[in-house]
């Protein structure tokens, strides 16, 4: 199946085959279950030796999907770390003398790692390498970003911080290299979150900036992408704490992220992406309210600035007209009209349930067109007239 036109499965298969292509699949079909069979048959026998871990390669590079067998893989690598640890290789050498006679030493004094460690993070580094061509040929494959998580998770729990940090830092430079190929891959978008959370903790500052700067350079390649406005949706309170934003920069900042979202609609109002992300900003406005010392109803958004219960509506009905604005020349699509209803029934409940605040026949109007335009949806429309007393 493709999601955003990439396949989950890179390449093409052809449903017409010669008798030639089918026996040659029967025979590959059979070396497989060979295969499988071989491995279970070791771990079950307790095989955790070199050509068990081998005979899990080859199978996993025929079937990715094949979870079972990661778990296994774990299993043996584990079982490395463990003998690793208990070898006595423990003190980091330190000697010239040691250092001249072996090329692994000196690697570890190097790094500042013991022998155990260093040995432990080529193992690691060697599973890293395997799995990338898999990645490029799976990239949607759960299994794959489920294993590489785990490979570096061991290297923060058995490794110095330095060489961890150094692990994490390269996994998302990959990660970025994956989005270059798809920027919507939505596995490499919750897996770089994950990744940057490990790089904080491990090296104690935020990349909170650099994140936020990288969703403005993803949006701006390419504007229909649901993960890029997520990821600077959540990021956008955080960066704003951690800046210590007064109210006026915060203010200043959701009308520079309106005005961003507004100029990408324009460009293209049919993307729903760019209307969830609208959703999103809108929302803050409606947040239930309380009074401050001078009894003037105030609400404090997502971006954490107290807005006014006369700036609230300000801004939904600056953000009506704009869109009432987007219907010149797209007449036929949906999400405007959804949004105008939208914002107008909160509109109206800002306004103490009144009627007037926008014209009835207006929004009658709107929603005549939306259940021309999706009429599989006619129940929610009939309940949306009946809550819109319309």
């Amino acid at each position: 199946m493709a999601s955003h036109g990439v396949p989950r499965v890179s390449g093409t298969a052809t449903s017409d085959k010669s008798v030639a292509a089918k026996e040659k699949e029967q025979r590959q079909i059979a070396e497989y279950k060979g295969l499988e069979k071989d491995v279970i048959d070791r771990i079950k026998g307790k095989d955790f030796s070199n050509d068990t871990f081998q005979a899990t390669s080859r199978l996993l590079q025929q079937n990715p999907e094949y979870h079972t067998i990661w778990n296994h893989r774990r299993i043996l690598l584990q079982d490395v770390f463990r003998r690793e640890l208990a070898s006595g290789n423990s003190a980091v050498i330190t000697t010239q003398a040691d250092e001249a006679h072996n090329g692994d030493v000196q690697a570890a004094s190097k790094a500042g790692l013991t022998l155990a460690q260093q040995e432990i993070s080529l193992l690691l580094s060697e599973d890293l390498a395997f799995l990338i061509p898999l990645l490029k040929q799976y990239p949607k494959c759960y299994w794959i970003w489920n294993h590489r998580a785990w490979l570096l998770a061991k290297a923060t729990e058995l490794l110095p911080v330095r060489t961890a940090s150094q692990m994490w830092r390269g996994e998302l430079a990959l990660v970025s290299k994956m989005l270059v190929l798809d920027s919507r891959n939505f596995h490499a978008w919750s897996y770089r979150r994950s990744t940057v959370e490990q790089i904080e903790l491990l090296e104690g500052k935020s990349l909170a900036e650099d994140e936020f700067a990288y969703t403005t350079k993803m949006v701006n390649t390419n504007l229909s992408n649901f993960s890029a406005w997520h990821n600077r949706g959540q990021l956008l309170p955080r960066l704003l704490h951690e800046r210590q934003a007064t109210d006026e920069e915060r203010k200043t900042t959701f009308d520079a992220e309106l005005e961003l979202i507004t100029r990408a609609l324009y460009t293209d109002p049919y993307d729903q992406s760019l209307w969830f992300y609208h959703q999103y900003l809108t929302s803050t406005l409606v947040i239930s309210s309380s009074s401050d010392a001078n009894g003037d109803a105030r609400r404090t958004n997502i971006l954490a600035a107290p807005i006014s219960h006369v700036t609230s509506i300000a801004y939904l009905e600056q953000e009506i007209a704009s869109i009432e604005d987007m219907l010149d020349g797209a007449e036929d699509c949906k999400y405007i009209y959804q949004a105008l209803l939208e914002y107008s029934q909160r509109l109206q409940e800002l306004a103490d349930g009144s009627t007037d605040i926008v014209e009835p026949s207006k929004m009658a109007s709107w929603l005549d067109e939306v259940r021309k335009l999706d009429p599989l949806r006619e129940g929610r429309w009939l309940d949306l007239a009946v809550s819109l007393k319309l």
